[in-house]
C-alpha cells in the first residue's frame, strides 16, 4: 500500500539547505587546512610565551611601575629572547652537523681502504663474500654519489617548496607575535560579546575557566618541558666534553651536541632518543669508542632523568596516563609529522580539562 507524502518548497529546501551547507563548510574547511594549521600553531606558541611574557612584565612592573604599556613591551621583549636563542641554536649546530657529516663521507671509503675492521672479510668469506671490504666500499662511495646527484638534480624542482616552507614558517612568526600583543583584546571582545556585557553569567564563567584551564596546560606543559630539555642538554654536553677530554677530539663539539638533545627532547617519548642517536653517530666519526661511552652513559642519565628529574619537575601538570600520552603522540605524528608530535600532549591535556568540567558546562547550559 502506497502513500503519498506532500511538502511545500520551503521544507523542501530546507531539507537539503543543511546536507548541503554541512558539505560546503566541509570542503570549505579542507581546502583552508593548511591556513588553519598555520594558525592553530601560532596561537600554541603564543600560549607557550605567556610565562615568559608574565615573568618579564613583572620585572617591568617592579622596577618601572604597572604600566598598561609595558605588556607591549613585554611581550615583544619575550618574543625577542626567543627567537634569537633559536637562531643562535640553529647557528650553532648546523655548521657542526654539516661539517662532521662531511668529514664522515670523505673519511669512510679511505677508512677502509687503508686497513678496513679486522677480521671483515674473513667475515664475508664464511658467508660467500670473497672481498666484503671492497664491497662495502663500493656501495658507499655508490650511495654517497647517488645522494649528491639526486640533490643536484632536483634542487631547482624543490626550490617553490623550499620557498613554500620559507613562506609558512614567516607566516608563524608574525601570526605568533600579534597573537602575542593582540590577544588579551581579542579576547577581552570575544567574552564581552559573548555575555551581554554581563559577565556574571554562570555560562561564561564557567567558559572562561575552562579557556583559562586550557590555556595554562598549553604554557604550563611547554615550559616545565623547555626546563626538562635544558638539564637534558647541559647534561649530555658535559658528558662530551669530559668525553672529548679523553679520547683528544674538540672539545668544541660539546656545546653543539648538547644543544642538539635540548631541541629533540621537547619532541614528546622519542625525542630524546632521536637527540641521543645524533649525538652518538656524530661523535663516531671522532672517535668510536667514545661514542660507545657517551650512549652507554646517557642511556644511564636518561632513566635518572625520566624517572626522578621529569617526574619532578613536571609534576601533575597534565595528570594523564602514559597510553593516552603514547596513543597522543603517535595520532599527532601521523596527523601532523613532527609538529604534531609536540603539540599532541597539550591538546590530549585540554581534552582531560574539557572532560573533568563536563558536568560544571552541562549545568551552566541548563
Amino acid at each position: 500500500m502506497s502513500k503519498t507524502i506532500e511538502t511545500d518548497l520551503r521544507t523542501f529546501v530546507k531539507f537539503w539547505l543543511v546536507p548541503v551547507g554541512i558539505c560546503a563548510v566541509i570542503f570549505f574547511l579542507y581546502q583552508a587546512l593548511t591556513g588553519l594549521v598555520i594558525i592553530g600553531i601560532s596561537i600554541f606558541l603564543a600560549l607557550a610565551l605567556k610565562p615568559l611574557v608574565r615573568k618579564v612584565n613583572n620585572f617591568f612592573s617592579k622596577h618601572f611601575g604597572t604600566e598598561k604599556k609595558h605588556q607591549t613591551v613585554s611581550a615583544v621583549l619575550a618574543y625577542l629572547i626567543v627567537v634569537l636563542i633559536i637562531g643562535g641554536i640553529l647557528a650553532t649546530i648546523g655548521p657542526v652537523v654539516v661539517n662532521e657529516t662531511s668529514k664522515f663521507i670523505q673519511q669512510f671509503p679511505q677508512t677502509f681502504q687503508d686497513g678496513g675492521w679486522e677480521g671483515i672479510n674473513n667475515f664475508g668469506k664464511s658467508i660467500g663474500i670473497e672481498n666484503l671490504q671492497s664491497e662495502i666500499t663500493n656501495a658507499f662511495n655508490n650511495f654517497s654519489n647517488s645522494i649528491f646527484g639526486a640533490f643536484g638534480a632536483n634542487l631547482l624542482d624543490n626550490v617553490s617548496n623550499i620557498a613554500d616552507i620559507i613562506m609558512k614558517i614567516v607566516l608563524v612568526i608574525v601570526l605568533t607575535l600579534l597573537f602575542l600583543l593582540e590577544g588579551p583584546s581579542l579576547s577581552n571582545t570575544l567574552w564581552n560579546s559573548i555575555s551581554d556585557g554581563d559577565e556574571n553569567k554562570k555560562p561564561v564563567q564557567v567558559a572562561k575557566r575552562v579557556v583559562a584551564k586550557m590555556a595554562d596546560v598549553v604554557s604550563t606543559y611547554v615550559s616545565r618541558q623547555v626546563i626538562v630539555a635544558i638539564i637534558d642538554g647541559l647534561a649530555s654536553g658535559l658528558i662530551v666534553c669530559l668525553l672529548s677530554l679523553i679520547f683528544k677530539f674538540s672539545p668544541t663539539l660539546a656545546i653543539p651536541m648538547g644543544m642538539t638533545t635540548m631541541i629533540f627532547y621537547m619532541i614528546p617519548m622519542f625525542g630524546q632518543f632521536i637527540g641521543g642517536t645524533i649525538v652518538t653517530l656524530i661523535l663516531a666519526v671522532s672517535s668510536p669508542i667514545a661514542a660507545v661511552i657517551f650512549a652507554i652513559v646517557y642511556i644511564i642519565y636518561a632513566q635518572i632523568e625520566n624517572n626522578v628529574i621529569s617526574p619532578k619537575i613536571q609534576g601533575d601538570a597534565l595528570n594523564l596516563p602514559a597510553v593516552v600520552i603514547l596513543c597522543a603522540v603517535v595520532i599527532g605524528m601521523y596527523m601532523f609529522g613532527l609538529i604534531g608530535a609536540i603539540i599532541a600532549i597539550p591538546i590530549a591535556g585540554c581534552i582531560r580539562v574539557l572532560i573533568d568540567e563536563y558536568p560544571n558546562i552541562r549545568a551552566a547550559n541548563k
